[in-house]
């Protein structure tokens, strides 16, 4: 399953005012593992922005005049969303500028629900987490991810750390259980860090003959022991029939 996590900075709150879109980030995960794709993109919005809104994003007007207008940088916006589902927090107010920016290009482009389904993180952080805080912040520290570089508001970044957030939510356990303790399975020292791209793959290392057999044993006897009913042996020859 591919999605993408998804997040916009905006010129104002009211998209019903005239505010644009001058920042988007997007992040890709497939079948539940965050890739290297990633979309990032400043937009000239063509307007100023709200003082709010400024002291959020902190992206000025001067650093936005060189950028790509939003029509210039729709088909490859389109081409890495398309057929994906959306997850956006509080994604009404994404989707809303969205399509405004979509309705500014041409009406016949429809909206962005007519290429990609969205879900609201926001909606299932409150239907997880009833009468507490559910921003982003606010997530971070129940699922101790890393946002200590999160004094502004940018779009990629907050996609990326949503991402973290999303898949922690939405991953079942989150402890394991290890003799007689408990082990936090979000993140062993207790918090989520993201680790560079461009860090070197882990060695992996391959059971040796002698092992394979010994484990196999293993296996046999708890066969034996419990009437044919090890798991394990049975996954492994459902996988090799």
């Amino acid at each position: 399953m591919r999605q993408v996590v998804l997040d916009t900075e905006t010129t104002g709150l009211e998209v019903e005012l005239g505010h644009r879109i001058l920042e988007i980030g997007c992040v890709e995960i497939v079948d539940r593992k965050l890739t290297k794709r990633q979309l990032h993109q400043y937009v000239n919005p063509q307007r100023e922005s709200d003082d709010g809104a400024l002291e959020v994003h902190g992206i000025t007007t001067e650093f936005l005049a060189d950028k790509p207008r939003f029509a210039d940088i729709f088909d490859s916006f389109l081409d890495f969303v398309k057929g994906a589902e959306l997850i956006i927090h509080n994604a009404a107010f994404d989707v809303a500028f969205i399509n405004h920016e979509m309705r500014r290009l041409s009406p016949k482009l429809g909206v962005i629900t007519d290429y990609c389904t969205v879900v609201d993180s926001l909606a299932l952080a409150r239907k997880k987490h009833p009468g507490q805080k559910n921003n982003l912040d606010a997530l971070c520290k129940r699922y101790t991810v890393d946002n200590s570089q999160r004094d502004l508001h940018g779009a990629l970044l907050d996609a990326e750390i949503l991402a973290d957030v999303y898949l922690l939510m939405t991953g079942g356990q989150v402890t394991l259980s290890l003799g007689d303790s408990e082990v936090d399975a979000s993140g062993l020292d207790g918090e989520w860090h993201r680790l560079p791209a461009d860090r070197q793959p882990l060695k992996v290392i391959y059971a040796s003959l002698d092992e394979l057999k010994r484990h196999e044993e293993k296996l046999q006897g708890l066969a034996e022991s419990s009437n044919g009913n090890c798991v394990w042996q049975q996954i492994i020859q459902e996988v090799n029939s």
